[in-house]
């Protein structure tokens, strides 16, 4: 096992001016498992094959453990990765598929035979070890190539983007196999997957990356709770955070028809930036009706459309009102989305006014997009 260290690494494309990777500097600390999360084009891929040396890292260094490996070539770096299309060998038996790079190593036929057989004990594959990856199902051949990663025993798993060939109810699953095994195993793993439900699911931290940069890193927790700027805040969750940006007008934000309270040290950070805007986000699970929390002020919403999803409903819908048509030109989202009691779900076109819960406000500055603490 071995810690995974990126020292302001940095890769810039040939013919591109900005880099894909922008001065990253980022620890994986021994035994976890840490996601790497972000859009397309953040650089997330990019990071992971410069780790496992298939694209040139141009400056900083990358190292796991103590040993420098910037320019060692990829078998001599002690990793082993499972691809978005497992790259299995399709004349090939299952078991020949996960013992082979260790046939190329020359490792002794019984060795072989004895990891292959353990893998395949861990992932239920013993019935399959004689077929061809054609007569098995996706997950089934994501299994193998997860099987041909194991029988390496390397320091690092590298995973990129393993479950998108898999149909919805099978990647639930198959992420919790994979997490449980990484937990059972205690190998240190980077994985790379553009979508945030999975990140949360499966990362003991999640590494949030924009444009090549990293935004932040925690654990799924905080970055919910407290997420470092606006991206993040819009990033991760789902449904996304609601943002927009309001004037401040005598010390309160307004939000619809109602003056929403901005605590006294978020004035401060914006007085001091010189500014009258502030970005304010809530999540939908922190709309209530305004009736039952807010004594009747709040947020008019009209709705356009209702999620029902049987523990939960999400209502969709925009601000009306006088400042309704600048208020959807500043929402960051193009809706106010809104969590509500399934059974109490308003219809389409329904006015609806939802009040903030007290607290649950995330306040950002207009001008940075950085986290202003209440």
């Amino acid at each position: 096992m071995a810690t995974v260290t990126y020292d302001k690494a940095t890769r810039i494309y040939p013919g591109q001016d900005a880099p894909a990777v922008d001065n990253l500097d980022l620890t994986v600390e021994d035994g976890e498992f840490l996601v790497l999360v972000g859009p397309s084009g953040c650089g997330k891929s990019t990071s992971l094959r410069m780790l496992a040396g298939l694209e040139e890292v141009d400056t900083g260094a990358i190292r796991i453990g103590d040993r420098d490996v910037t320019h060692i070539p990829p078998k001599d770096r002690d990793i082993a990765m499972v691809f978005q299309n497992y790259a299995l060998y399709p004349h090939m038996t299952v078991a020949a598929n996960m013992g082979f790079a260790l046939k190329i190593a020359g490792t002794p036929k019984a060795e072989i035979q004895r990891r292959v057989m353990e893998a395949a004990k861990l992932l239920d594959l013993v019935e399959y070890l004689d077929r061809k990856p054609k007569a098995l199902s996706g997950g089934q051949r994501q299994r193998v190539a997860m099987g041909r990663a194991i029988v390496r025993e390397p320091q690092v798993f590298l995973m990129d983007e393993p479950l998108s060939n898999l149909d919805a109810k099978l990647r639930v699953s198959t992420r919790t196999q994979i997490a449980s095994l990484q937990r059972r195993l205690g190998i240190t793993t980077v994985y790379v997957t553009h979508d945030q439900i999975e990140a949360m699911t499966m990362g003991d931290r999640v590494c949030v990356l924009k444009d090549g940069v990293l935004q932040q890193v925690n654990t799924p927790l905080a970055l919910y709770d407290k997420p470092a700027n606006v991206f993040v805040a819009g990033f991760i969750g789902s449904p996304a955070m609601n943002i927009a940006t309001f004037d401040i007008v005598d010390g309160k934000a307004q939000l619809g028809e109602a003056s929403v309270p901005v605590p006294t040290s978020v004035l401060s950070a914006v007085s001091a930036e010189d500014s009258s805007t502030l970005t304010i986000g809530f999540r939908p699970e922190s709309l209530v009706p305004a009736s039952s929390d807010n004594g009747g002020g709040g947020i008019p919403v009209t709705v356009d459309l209702v999620e029902e999803l049987g523990a939960d409903a999400y209502v969709y819908g925009h601000p009306t009102g006088p400042a309704a048509a600048e208020q959807v030109e500043r929402m960051r989202s193009e809706a106010v989305i809104a969590r509500v009691e399934p059974r109490m779900a308003p219809n389409k076109g329904d006015k609806v006014v939802f009040a903030v819960r007290e607290g649950e406000s995330h306040f950002f500055s207009a001008k940075t997009g950085e986290r202003i603490e209440p």
